[in-house]
This record gives structure tokens, C-alpha cells and sequence, in this order.
């Protein structure tokens, strides 16, 4: 992997399995869970300037990233309620770049961003473990992919993506010795 890829995949590409096991699934809910106050850990006593800092060459600026989080967790809980009381709803795709442009993302404090990152992974994870493996194959369809996409695949994805951007965070972090 060249240093841009790894800049950009800190953790590597997200791997698609063809397999989810409930141990797999245990452990991505537990990840989701975990996520908000590793998250908070880390970046709740940076400063203005800190939280102004790309975590690579045109990438996002960290506060960007924290709001892109609270963001995309809303995003992909209202994917799984769909997918739970619909069948096989079309989910609506947003453009993710657009938004992270946007004032409540590019300059707001990161407290709501941490506070909705809780509150929805506290009611995500909490559905989550109730579900049976029949409601785990529940689908929705992604326009943007042009494919439907089961519970169990997103929340495979969902995980990855959380250490994902959490590895984008940490390696800022130590490559500024913070």
C-alpha cells in the first residue's frame, strides 16, 4: 500500500465478507457501542486549532470528521429502521463531501456532534441486539450502488467504517505527538 493509500485506508479497504457470524455480529455491535466515548476520549480536549487540522492532504479537517461520524450514524440507523419496517426500501443516498462543507459541520463545536453520536448509537445498539438472525438479512436498496444490501453486510461496514475514521484520527494524533 503507497503512503496516499494508507493516509486515506489507515485500516486498509473495507473488506467485504461473504460470512457474518453472530460472533462477527457480536463483535461489530460492540464496536458501535464502544465507538462514541473511544471517539470522545480522544479528541475532546483538542483545541480549535487541533480540531482545524486535515488528518491528511486533502482530506477532511478533524472537526469535519466528528461531524461526518454523528452524520453518517443518523444516516445508516434510519437505513436499519427502514430496512426493519419496509421491504427492501430504496434508501436516499446523500453527498457526504456537501454536507461536511456545511456550516454545522465545517465550524461548530464537536459537543452536539458527541452528544448525537451517543444518543443514536446508545438506540442503534440497543435495537440491534434484539434483532434475530431473519431480521439481520433484512434489505434496503442503495441507488448509488445499485444493489441491495443486507443488515448484517451494513453493519459489517458500519463498524469498519467507525475504526476507520477513528484510525484517521489516531494517526494524526501520533504523527503531531498529541
Amino acid at each position: 500500500m503507497d503512503n496516499i493509500e494508507q493516509k486515506k485506508y489507515p485500516i486498509g479497504r473495507f473488506p467485504k465478507p461473504s460470512e457474518i457470524s453472530d460472533q462477527q455480529i457480536d463483535g461489530y455491535i460492540k464496536t458501535l457501542k464502544d465507538f462514541p466515548n473511544k471517539l470522545k476520549n480522544v479528541v475532546e480536549s483538542w483545541t480549535d486549532e487541533q480540531l482545524d487540522t486535515q488528518y491528511r492532504e486533502g482530506g477532511w479537517k478533524v472537526r469535519q470528521l466528528v461531524n461526518h461520524l454523528a452524520d453518517s450514524s443518523m444516516n445508516s440507523y434510519m437505513r436499519f429502521k427502514l430496512a426493519l419496517t419496509e421491504e427492501n426500501p430504496t434508501i436516499k443516498p446523500y453527498d457526504e463531501q456537501q454536507w461536511a462543507e456545511l456550516q454545522d459541520s465545517f465550524s461548530i463545536e464537536i459537543k452536539p456532534a458527541i452528544q448525537t453520536l451517543k444518543g443514536v448509537h446508545k438506540r442503534w445498539v440497543y435495537e440491534l441486539k434484539s434483532l434475530t438472525n431473519k431480521e439481520f438479512e433484512s434489505t434496503f436498496f442503495h441507488p448509488g450502488q445499485n444493489k441491495s444490501i443486507s443488515l448484517r453486510e451494513n453493519l459489517a461496514f458500519c463498524a469498519w467504517h467507525c475504526d476507520h475514521h477513528f484510525a484517521h484520527i489516531d494517526q494524526l494524533k501520533k504523527e503531531k505527538n498529541w
